[in-house]
């Protein structure tokens, strides 16, 4: 034999090289403490190689670089590497000195130092095992899965410690290695093809259309168990924690209907000439849903089975097992109940429902809105997009279509408060409205011509608005009134009691008189002649030349003069010009000016002294009134002639 290349002639002398490598270390350090050989006890794993003696079960003093053993000792460790499976495969980083394994765990820091350094939080289960987390898994603690429970035995055997449950080693990636078959090897142990890990319930990878019995019909909401039977056997543990029974998915007759429904029939159609399955007639959509596939075809009859009526149960119309009795069909009351309770009898289609309707479907009718346009009622303008329940309105289940409703009001609020419904409108919307929409109004004002008025001047050009304005109080009490019912706005006034200008327009004059008495219509500036002898002040004299404004003054805020409340007496207006210093204004007594002057001129000779306290004699209508009435006082910054209080005896003068 070739002793180099005979294994233990190899280990013989590896151990021969070892032996030699102790010998030399331990003459050298004789001398020394073993704490200073050793860099500190070894942990507890590893007590056992505790000693100067066997430091190279865990060293190399090989030639080479220094190195470790620890894959020699851990062979389950060195299998998952070589194999490239589990977690140190994926982070150890291969070398012959071994040295990674330092990386993560540490000797030589006593007996009850943890060797094993593992950060959970940053842990990256997918990446560094292969095996990723998802749905519930990613809920489990470390624990719930890396237990002794789930290590297999063949796995146990080369995990080196004594508790097992402390390892993460061992565990397999199939599902049975932690969860129990609850189907019993009846559909093999690859669960995902079925389930996914969000949960067992539902099995989104399951299809019963990928089996020799697809569901169709009525089958599809039938339950589990009630064709697949509950398993006989001894109940498994989860089939006792969770109270459910195995039920068979292997092994089930499904050749025929009879393998579970019995023959409802009792051998009736077992004769030659309808003999076959049951779906010869019956269908999975439901064991009445019939069709007939015997040679017999109902469009050879009277009555040829279109639309829905095809779809019918034979016992929907023949309502006994004699079906040579002859079944009225004539029109379709005859089986229908009417649901317009007779609304359409008087009309030219009667109650026959194919003028509105056929047997593909009740809804949608075939009265569309093109057959509107050929109705009493054509749809025009804004009524074409409506629905039809906003002119058809439910009447409790029925849904009401003869309205004789075919004037606007009878949908239609009246917006105008009432003002129309008298003669000659009528509330005849249509003579100002049309469909197209409530505004703009055809009412033109040409038409306005045509009423008590005319439109006048400017105000033929105005917004209609401008004249007929809210009228919110005055027409609240009107009974069809609502807000919601006037898009347009409140309620305008259009008939008026009057129709002169202080109907609309605030009298900046304050007086009762129309305006037509002084403007026209067509401007406001072109004032017609007044004659003023129509009122109690005549103009005479100087007050024919003066201008309005000079007697009419301007109220306060308004360029308009103001002609109630015109004073008539000659101070209230010439004020300002008293020249007699208000000597004829007193308290006791106040005289006006004209009883001394005239309104043609304000200096006059005509002044009668006979009414005065000193009637003049024949010498005195000679003299000069300044003769007499010296005395002159200074008022208001000029000097007055004194005329009241003017002495009369006779010493007082001569």
């Amino acid at each position: 034999m070739d002793i180099k290349k005979s294994p233990v002639s190899f280990s013989l002398a590896r151990i021969a090289r070892e032996a030699i490598w102790v010998a030399v270390w331990t003459l050298f350090f004789c001398r020394l403490t073993p704490a200073q050989i050793s860099p500190g006890p070894l942990s507890h794993a590893h007590q056992q190689l505790e000693g100067v003696a066997k430091c190279a079960s865990c060293h190399d003093f090989g030639a080479g670089p220094r190195g470790f053993k620890c894959l020699e000792c851990h062979a389950e460790i060195r299998r998952r590497v070589e194999a490239h499976a589990g977690y140190h495969s994926r982070v150890y980083r291969v070398s012959p000195s071994q040295t990674d394994c330092a990386r993560c765990h540490m000797e030589h820091n006593g007996q009850g130092f943890v060797l094993t350094r593992l950060e959970r939080k940053d842990f990256d289960h997918a990446a560094q095992t292969g095996f990723v987390l998802e749905g519930k898994h990613r809920a489990q603690s470390c624990e719930k899965c890396h237990t002794a429970k789930h290590i297999p035995a063949s796995a146990r055997a080369e995990i080196k410690m004594i508790d097992p449950g402390r390892s993460f080693l061992g565990l397999r990636r199939e599902c049975t290695s932690c969860h129990e078959d609850v189907h019993r090897g009846q559909l093999g142990a690859e669960c995902t093809r079925c389930h996914r890990q969000e949960g067992w319930r539902p099995a989104p990878g399951f299809s019963h259309a990928s089996t020799s019995f697809p569901l169709t019909g009525l089958h599809q909401m039938v339950a589990c168990d009630k064709c697949h039977a509950p398993h006989s056997g001894e109940k498994t543990s989860a089939e006792k924690a969770s109270g459910e029974k195995t039920v068979l998915f292997k092994g089930l007759a499904a050749s025929s209907c009879q393998s579970c429904h019995m023959d409802p029939h009792k051998g009736a159609f077992q004769e030659a000439k309808v003999r076959g399955s049951c779906d010869t007639c019956h269908t999975t959509a439901g064991w009445k849903n019939i069709h007939l596939n015997v040679g017999f075809t109902h469009n050879d009859t009277k009555f040829p089975l279109q639309g829905k009526h095809a779809d019918l149960t034979c016992a929907k119309c023949h309502k006994d097992t004699d079906f040579k009795r002859p079944v009225k069909h004539e029109r379709c009351a005859d089986c229908h109940e009417d649901p317009h309770k007779g609304q359409f009898v008087s009309r030219v289609a009667g109650s026959d429902c194919s003028a509105c309707h056929n047997q593909t479907s009740y809804k949608p009718t075939l009265f569309d809105r093109e057959t509107h346009r050929r109705s009493a009622f054509p749809l025009e303008g804004k009524h074409e997009p409506l629905p039809c329940e906003n002119c058809h309105p439910p009447a409790g289940k029925d849904t009401v279509y003869m309205t004789r409703k075919l004037t606007c009001t009878a949908c239609h609020a009246d917006r105008h408060g009432g003002e129309f419904a008298s003669a000659p409108y009528l509330n005849t919307c249509d003579l100002c409205h049309n469909v197209g929409g409530f505004q703009p109004s055809t009412f033109s004002a040409a038409r306005h011509a045509q009423t008590k008025f005319a439109l006048p001047g400017p105000h033929a050009y105005l917004p209609c608005y401008d004249c007929h304005k809210p009228v919110m109080a005055a027409l609240a009490a009107v009974p069809l009134y609502s807000a919601s019912n006037f898009l347009s706005g409140p309620l305008r006034q259009y008939h008026f009691a009057a129709q002169t200008c202080n109907t609309c327009h605030a009298d900046p004059h304050q007086t009762r008189l129309a305006c037509e008495t002084c403007h026209a219509p067509q401007r406001w500036n072109d004032l017609r002649p007044f004659d003023h002898a129509t009122t109690k002040f005549q103009l005479e004299g100087a007050h024919t030349t003066a201008s309005c404004l000079q007697c009419h003054i301007p109220g306060d805020g308004t360029n308009a003069p103001v002609f109630p409340e015109t004073p008539g007496q000659c101070f209230r207006c010439h004020v300002a010009k008293d020249v007699h210093g208000g000597q004829f204004r007193t308290a006791a007594r106040e005289e006006d000016c004209s009883s001394c002057h005239v309104t043609a001129r304000w200096d006059t000779k005509d002044f009668n002294h006979e009414r005065a306290a000193f009637p003049l004699d024949v010498a005195h209508r000679s003299v000069a009134c300044e003769k007499c009435h010296k005395e002159q006082r200074q008022i208001a910054g000029k000097m007055v002639r004194m005329y009241r209080g003017t002495p009369t005896e006779c010493v007082r003068c001569h």
